[in-house]
């Protein structure tokens, strides 16, 4: 299907239509609905020049096929999107706003978001950003479509940053209760030491270190730890990248008996939460994996205590609601933005909020 039918099915559209590519990430938000309107046609990167940083690719293209050409000029995404058995597509990674372990080092889906191209709720092809940070002027809405869960309009196109890969790398291990991680990893960051990734589960803090070879050596030297080898180390990142180590396996069991899933956004020195269940730490402290069968109130009233939100991840009831509730005056502007792009609310109706 070709842009200009795309436009025109969107701009005949008086039903509501549910973006979709592979369906990867039906399980993030509030339940899809809709007829499908599948991106997965736009398939194709359309332009990358290594030595500007930036690749540009349809909204349907494979995540790991963009992934493959940048590693062929040893470059990556560096934020890290997870892949959910290499079905995610770059139009659901950018809706979808999720990132993978480095993103406390080296930034999100949004800040690596040069520019995109949408089809909105008239059916309009609208460009917004470019190829490099300094041509956004006013309003970046490129931006404001990372995590909107498809909301605003059809992503066809986005532009990405891409950085090189690091010429060293090393991964640490340390063996940490829960606190005395939480504090190591506060403390190490208010220093010059080039950690780009760390882990903690079930007493075990894992470093992963990035940068030029004087600074990983440096560091491993002056934090200590075990030193683990490339060829265990890089299939835990990956694992954990992508939701398929053995936390998250063992989350998908719990969950399949009527746990949940929550995702914690969470100051980094915020301290340890006492809630039942497993817990996993990403982020220097800032990111927690809960699963537990605790009441999702309880959860939510724990997560705001701490200065933070959370977010019920996988469950097989979500009535609680997926997202955190919204301030009034936030709530407005999600509403003015939706009616603004999407008049008709065609696109993903109900997949953030039940009234967007």
């Amino acid at each position: 299907m070709s842009l200009a039918d795309l436009q025109t099915l969107i701009r005949d559209a008086r039903s509501p239509l549910r973006i979709t590519g592979h369906g990867s990430k039906n399980f993030y938000g509030e339940a899809p609905a809709g007829e499908p309107l599948s991106t997965l046609a736009l398939n194709r990167v359309t332009a990358y020049e290594p030595s500007e940083l930036f690749v540009s690719a349809l909204a349907g293209t494979p995540l790991v096929e963009v992934e493959a050409l940048l590693a062929q000029h040893r470059q990556r995404l560096a934020f890290e999107p997870p892949r959910f058995g290499a079905k995610g597509t770059v139009g659901g990674m950018v809706a979808a706003g999720l990132s993978g372990p480095a993103r406390a080092a080296l930034g999100s889906v949004r800040d690596h978001l040069l520019g995109a191209v949408l089809i909105n709720g008239r059916g309009e092809l609208l460009s917004f950003g470019g190829t490099v940070m300094k041509n956004v002027a006013g309003f970046d809405v490129s931006r404001a479509l990372a995590g909107s869960m498809g909301q605003l309009g059809l992503i066809t196109e986005v532009t990405l940053k891409v950085l090189p890969l690091p010429a060293a790398v090393a991964t640490l291990r340390f063996d940490l209760s829960q606190p005395d991680a939480l504090k190591a990893l506060n403390s190490w960051g208010g220093q010059p030491l080039p950690i780009e990734a760390s882990a903690w589960w079930d007493g075990a803090l894992l470093l992963r270190l990035a940068g030029a070879e004087a600074a990983v050596g440096s560091a491993r030297r002056k934090l200590g730890g075990d030193l683990i080898p490339p060829d265990l180390a890089e299939p835990f990142w990956t694992g954990l990248r992508d939701q398929t180590d053995e936390f998250f396996i063992g989350a998908e069991r719990a969950v399949a008996n009527g746990a949940r899933l929550w995702r914690l956004s969470l100051p980094s020195t915020a301290p340890e939460l006492k809630l039942r269940g497993e817990q996993l730490i990403e982020w220097g402290g800032a990111q927690r994996w809960v699963v537990t069968p605790m009441e999702p109130a309880a959860v939510r009233d724990a997560a705001a205590g701490a200065g933070g939100h959370a977010t019920l991840f996988r469950a097989l009831d979500k009535s609680p609601g997926a997202f955190a509730p919204l301030s009034p005056p936030l709530a407005a502007i999600h509403r003015r933005l939706k009616a603004s792009f999407d008049p008709h609310g065609v696109f993903n109706p109900g997949r953030l909020y039940a009234d967007l």
